[in-house]
Parts: structure tokens; sequence; C-alpha cells
């Protein structure tokens, strides 16, 4: 974390005490992860507690609540809002399969997609990719098609458009469900031989 104070360490959610040198105010902290959208950090100096910090994720994602707790002080209470792709980055990530009963064109497909905690996932599918949410054309490999184009609609949508030789052939919208276990996929697009497909696909978290 950086801005007017800097504060830097890694630690583990299972409430063991981990290092945090070159802090001035705590030098050890125990980080417990409560439920999906709630983290506790207790700070110590010395092995002594001076600060409880809870954390509290919005159902959106988009909006952060810290609250922190120093013996003697009233809480701090600070908001923290949420820039970039890294809600999405998270909720997309993992292997999928497909949900036979609701497919309709294409079968039996299942997806892979990993995020390197950098801003780029990879997409491991009937094609791949390494890309970025950031509207700029990545090449793709073993595909029909030449590039692909990542944008966020929102924490829980992105829309991608697939080009080959410099036009638009695919248009795809990747909806996931609030809980990250179930994702949608809308398409439409055209096919080497000129043939307009629509179609939609739906997908499982495994």
């Amino acid at each position: 974390m950086s801005g007017e104070t800097h504060l830097d360490f890694t630690a583990k959610e299972n409430g063991h005490e981990s290092f945090a040198p070159g802090n001035l105010a705590f030098n050890q902290i125990e980080l417990r992860r409560i439920d999906k959208r709630q983290a506790e950090i207790k700070e110590e100096k010395d092995g002594s507690v001076v600060a409880t910090v809870r954390e509290k994720l919005l159902n959106d994602g988009n909006e952060l609540t810290s609250t922190t707790a120093i013996s003697g002080q009233a809480d701090q209470i600070t908001v923290w809002t949420r820039r970039g792709a890294r809600v999405a980055k998270d909720l997309f990530a993992g292997k999928s399969t497909q949900d036979l009963s609701k497919t309709r064109l294409r079968q039996g497909l299942v997806l892979k997609i990993e995020a390197d905690g950098s801003g780029e996932i990879r997409f491991l599918g009937d094609f791949s990719c390494t890309a970025r949410f950031d509207g700029k054309q990545y090449d793709l490999r073993n595909s029909r098609n030449d590039t692909v184009t990542l944008e966020l609609g929102d924490p829980h949508t992105v829309d991608a458009i697939y080009r080959r030789d410099d036009q638009v052939t695919q248009k795809d919208r990747w909806l996931v469900s609030a809980d990250g276990q179930q994702m949608t996929l809308s398409t439409t697009g055209t096919l080497e031989t000129g043939q307009r497909v629509t179609e939609k696909l739906l997908f499982k978290k495994q």
C-alpha cells in the first residue's frame, strides 16, 4: 500500500504471525480470512497487539471498508474505491465446464482462465491467448481469428472483439454470476464461408 503512508508485507490468511519489517507502528501481523468478503488483520509490535483492522468488501467488489480499532481511540474508518480489472480477474479465473443441457451448438468445451496477479489473464480453451482488459489487440493461438480485444463492461462482464485480417469477425460477451460459479457466453460472428452464427453457452466452475 503506497501513498502518504507506505506499508509493505506479505502474509498468509491463516491467522499465523508474519513479519512486517520496515513499518514504524508494528513489526508483525496476523491475517485471518473471515469469509469470502471479510478479513481481519492484527497489527503487533514486539508481540503485543497495537491495532486490529477489519476489511469488508461490498458485494459488487468496487468498495472496500477498512475499520481500524486501537485501544483508547475512536475507530478509524477508511473507504477505498476500486479501479481497474482486478475484480473481474478473480471472478473469471478458474476452470469451467459446459452445462450441456443448455448448449445448442458447440459441445464439450472446457475453459481454463488463469490470472497472474499483474492484470494479465491466460485463456485456454479451443484457442489460447494472454491478454489484458485494456482494449488493446492481443495475438491468438490455434484460432481462426488473429487477435482479440478485451474490455470490462463492469466487474461481472467482459466484452471480447475478435479480428481476422484487420476485420471484426466475432463479438463475445462473458457474464459471470454474482458468486463466480457460472459464466454465460453470448457470441455472434461470421465464419470463413460468410455464414452468420449466434450462440449462447453456459459454463459452470469446477
